[in-house]
């Protein structure tokens, strides 16, 4: 019989359990990055400091470049904000010796953008959101 409580977790019970996870797979692939998380977030913004658009990514722990958020003002989009951002990523991933760039986007965001940018579909999750597909792609460097 299984034992224990289950019950809400903590921030510190997070960092627990993230800790966890990375003694576990640095014990089967070693890192060849340290820091094992390194940030790489950049925003443009114009003359009066309003922020147009931005990107939220990650290098972590084999040299590897995951995009977790980009997005371009609406008013903005179509005019190489994005391609920018993408441009900034790829040099930060060269020099950081990365091997390759992912992300995942929905049918209803940016998949067209990101192909024309190099990137390639290596999987979809159907039906997520309900009548939509989720893509994911990557960019090898």
């Amino acid at each position: 019989m299984m034992e224990g409580v289950m019950e809400r977790s903590t921030r510190e019970d997070m960092m627990f359990v993230d800790k966890g996870i990375m003694a576990y797979n640095q014990g089967k692939v070693p890192f060849t990055q340290e820091p094992p998380f390194i940030h790489v977030n950049r925003v443009i913004r114009n003359e009066e400091g309003e922020i147009l658009a931005g990107v939220n990514s990650m290098i972590y722990c084999w040299r590897i470049l995951a995009i977790d958020v980009l997005w371009v003002k609406e008013a903005y989009r179509k005019m190489g904000y994005g391609a920018r951002l993408l441009q900034e990523l790829e040099k930060v991933a060269k020099e950081e010796k990365c091997s390759m760039i992912h992300l995942d986007t929905f049918d209803f965001q940016a998949k067209g953008f990101y192909e024309k940018n190099g990137f390639e579909v290596f999987g979809t999750l159907e039906n997520c959101p309900p009548g939509h597909a989720r893509y994911y792609m990557k960019k090898e460097i």
